[in-house]
């Protein structure tokens, strides 16, 4: 099959095949005679999502050079690990009868023809720990549900397209759900956290699950900088989470990550050290020893009763309090500490992933997080800071049209690049839900999962955009119709509720030429 390159960024695009088949053997070809300047490759039922660093373009070339290296025809994967999981299930599941007509088989018989299947983990996506496991019954070829339920318990086991997976934490979604298991998908407790890994094979098991709970250790007395007031969670937050998305887990970080960094080079710590993540305010913290912290983005730092200088390093003494009111403008602010937070790193990162629920706890009144007291360097100039937007606000975000633009009707199109879009407050670090007239399809085709970028414009059912932002789900099953160009990330983080949003493109869509 002819390979087709879709655009998504300046630094990104997605490769479609034809199958999982032909998708899994050029993911190997990749893995083993790697693309200079690649550096992740996430792969999904057809297609394979690919990032590059910084300065290397995702255009004709790139697809060149992955085309080359696509295997003949009839190629099989690799072989892959040898290792086999056993998971008791309890067959209860709320859809197990209609699975059952689905198969034209008894209830008996569908869970006899699942445990006797053998399943292997092809990929990992939408959660941490959630692996997208094929087997060899072609009877499990199932559709989703015609309406996805709103929460699905963790555990659950369930089928859809071909694929078997177990939900490792508590989501909406829209698979057909057979049972229940009690072994944990994903424990940090655990080397690797994720139990199922691309190759791992899986052996279904009719039964329930011996859990050994273990004691969690008494939580140390921290003294540091102290929570008094916040109307919304505090995170903590980095540059972001890297090279965790075998085990299904996406970069998080900073929503604006320009504020971020401003904050830390105020203080002298490396630029992408992990810092408090506010949103809006008032909130109120006091310092039971001496420290220096710098404020970044919407708010406005008040120290004992004295504004402090917008952006720049503020010292204060055990005792003092710090008083964080939200600005006229944006969303975000960004409180670094001069020495970093004392925080133990979860996969490489300090940020706090609310969709995976992986890092530090949210802050909330009382909470503490203590100096971590390392090595700063001089304070510098953190640079100008750019004018955020307000409630009411129009702001223009340009986009890449793609990878699934084609999926849309050019009035469709035209719609979406054309009007106001409206930033709900059902927006969250997830992404940003919008409101106006629907972007509606002919048909209701559904999209084999694939990866998702950070800025991917999702459309569900419903005709209303989705702007994914830093803790979105790793692969999604709506078409994307475009992506947000990286520069505008920061300023889409910003954005409050009642903030209007004006899509632009610089081009139509068109598939990357390998050849161009």
């Amino acid at each position: 099959m002819t390979l087709r390159f879709l655009p998504i960024g300046p630094r990104c695009l997605l490769v479609e095949l034809s199958d999982l088949e032909a998708t899994l053997a050029l993911f190997d070809a990749l893995q083993a005679d790697p693309v200079p300047g690649v550096t992740d490759v996430v792969p999904a039922a057809r297609t394979l999502m690919i990032a590059t660093a910084p300065g290397v373009a995702a255009d004709g070339a790139l697809s060149a050079s992955i085309a080359q290296r696509q295997p003949r025809p009839g190629t099989a994967p690799a072989p892959r690990s040898l290792e086999t999981v056993e998971i008791p299930v309890t067959y209860e599941g709320e859809d197990l009868a209609d699975v059952a007509r689905l198969m034209d088989l008894t209830e008996a018989e569908v869970i006899a023809a699942h445990q006797a299947a053998t399943w292997q983990v092809a990929f990992c996506g939408f959660a941490p720990g959630f692996a997208y496991m094929t087997g060899d019954d072609a009877r499990f070829d199932l559709p989703r549900r015609s309406a996805p339920r709103t929460r699905i318990p963790a555990g659950s086991v369930a089928l859809a397209g071909r694929f078997c997976g177990i939900y490792p934490q508590a989501s909406p979604g829209g698979w057909q759900l057979i049972g229940r298991t009690d072994v944990p998908m994903f424990d940090l407790g655990r080397d690797p956290p994720a139990l199922l890994r691309p190759g791992v094979r899986a052996r279904f098991v009719q039964g329930a699950a011996r859990v050994h709970p273990v004691s969690a250790p008494p939580v140390p007395q921290v003294q540091g900088l102290r929570v008094g007031q916040t109307a919304f969670p505090i995170l903590v937050q980095d540059a972001g989470r890297f090279g965790q998305t075998g085990q299904g887990v996406s970069a998080s970080g900073a929503l604006d990550l320009g504020a971020l960094r401003r904050a830390n080079r105020a203080v002298g710590n490396p630029s992408g050290v992990g810092a408090l993540e506010i949103t809006l305010g008032p909130v109120t913290l006091q310092a039971e020893a001496p420290m220096v912290l710098a404020l970044s983005g919407a708010g406005q730092a008040v120290v004992e009763g004295r504004p402090a200088t917008p952006g720049a390093a503020f010292a204060l003494d055990a005792g003092d309090t710090l008083r964080i009111d939200p600005g006229e403008r944006g969303m975000r602010s960004y409180l670094a500490l001069r020495g970093g937070f004392d925080l133990a790193p979860v996969l490489g990162s300090v940020s706090t992933d609310t969709l995976a629920q992986i890092g530090p706890p949210a802050l909330m009144a009382g909470d503490a997080l203590a100096p971590a007291n390392r090595a700063a360097d001089a304070v510098t100039d953190p640079g100008p800071a750019p004018e955020l937007p307000r409630s009411g606000d129009l702001v223009t975000l340009p986009v890449v049209m793609g990878p699934r633009a084609d999926w849309f009707s050019a009035e469709m199109i035209h719609r979406f690049l054309s009007q106001d879009w409206q930033v709900t407050p059902q927006s969250s670090r997830v992404g940003i839900r919008l409101a106006g007239d629907a972007i509606l399809r002919d048909d209701a085709t559904e999209l084999p999962s694939e990866g998702t970028a950070t800025g991917a414009i999702q459309i569900p059912h419903s005709g209303q955009p989705v702007l994914f932002l830093a803790d979105h789900p790793l692969t999604g099953g709506y078409p994307v119709i475009a992506t947000l160009r990286p520069d505008a990330l920061d300023l889409a983080g910003q954005l409050p509720p009642g903030a209007r949003i004006r899509f632009v493109a610089d081009a139509p869509f068109a598939p990357i030429d390998p050849e161009g």
